[in-house]
């Protein structure tokens, strides 16, 4: 491949953690360049065009790496991008593969997971499919982060929506947080 099509952009909010999983793909072949918001990304779209893109879902000030899948989708739609969360629900997931995401992993992800769903960028047909129904916690999550998503992650205004108080969300949330 040319180094062009190696060109990955990092779109992370957590220093530390850019700074490892830049560090394991720069290993792995790959030039990187870091971004930690939608105007950081939309600068780097200005200089450079990447193939590649690993988008953490919740940016620093409640802003949604939706956003800045969106930018990189229309600045170039054949980039692969997987979208990271500490947040996952189906209607997260709907949306960033509809913003124009290729795959969505929860965290913890590591560097192999994250290449692997490039590489499965197509979608794969024989996935198994279950008969198990959602349990009321899975529907309450799922709900939560519908709501999450449609308010750009603002938590006061979730919870106002849900009819709900701002800390009691916020107490669900802490207790199904993954980082």
């Amino acid at each position: 491949m040319e180094a062009e099509e190696r060109l990955l952009l990092i779109v992370e909010d957590d220093a530390a953690f850019a700074r490892t999983l830049s560090r394991s793909f720069e290993r792995r072949g790959y030039v990187v360049a870091l971004a930690s918001s939608l105007d950081e990304v939309a600068a780097l779209l200005q200089t450079c065009s990447p193939g590649y893109a690993v988008v953490d879902l919740k940016l620093n000030g409640q802003a949604s790496g939706l956003a800045c899948v969106q930018a990189l989708h229309a600045g170039n739609p054949d980039m692969l991008i997987v979208v990271l969360t500490g947040f996952a629900s189906i209607a997260t997931a709907v949306e960033a593969i509809k913003l124009g995401a290729c795959h969505y992993l929860a965290k913890p992800s590591n560097t192999d997971d994250i290449e692997a769903a490039f590489g499965r960028a197509m979608g794969d047909v024989e996935v198994a499919l279950t008969n198990r129904s959602s349990s009321i916690k899975t529907l309450e999550w799922e709900r939560i982060h519908e709501t999450l998503a449609e308010t750009g992650f603002n938590i006061s205004e979730t919870a106002r929506r849900l009819g709900m108080h701002r800390r009691t969300l916020a107490r669900k949330l802490g207790k199904q947080q993954v980082k």
